[in-house]
């Protein structure tokens, strides 16, 4: 064990020495909140950072009413997609500068159907995606979705 944290301590006073370990300022962040979509939870619709934008997890809530849309798994998605378009257009950005997706679905017999409308979103370009199937709310939710995105400078 002490081998390997005087090992560890040599590498970094050797990386230091060279310069790898220079210090960096702290990253300035922005908080992207939009007025026209419930509040509540204790997190912000976004926060834009280092070039980035990380969407929080969007869920198929009607701002109008705060509850669940009525339908199916389209119904519900294309509601996520329209606040998730809202929230990317408040932090200045849009679909076409989403760079990776968190898709989290309920139902794992519902992926071909969440493929085929997530498709329509993004007709040509393609982010990086992961998928997390069987994700049970209790509130209704057939689907959640996160992204990130690049903003452009």
């Amino acid at each position: 064990m002490r081998m390997k944290m005087a090992l560890a301590a040599g590498m970094i006073c050797a990386a230091t020495m060279i310069g790898g370990c220079q210090h960096q300022p702290p990253a300035q962040k922005t908080v992207i909140n939009v007025p026209e979509l419930p509040a509540g939870p204790p997190y912000s619709h976004a926060i834009a950072a280092n070039g980035f934008l990380f969407v929080s997890g969007v869920v198929p809530l009607d701002p109008a009413t705060g509850k669940v849309v009525d339908g199916d798994l389209e119904a519900q998605m294309h509601r996520v997609f329209k606040t998730l378009k809202m929230v990317l257009a408040a932090g200045g950005a849009s679909l076409d500068d989403v760079v990776k997706v968190s898709v989290y679905l309920q139902n794992p017999s519902d992926f071909a159907a969440m493929n085929a409308i997530y498709a329509t979103y993004f007709p040509t370009y393609k982010p990086a995606r992961t998928t997390v199937p069987g994700v049970e709310w209790g509130h209704g939710f057939l689907i959640e979705i996160d992204v990130i995105a690049q903003l452009r400078k």
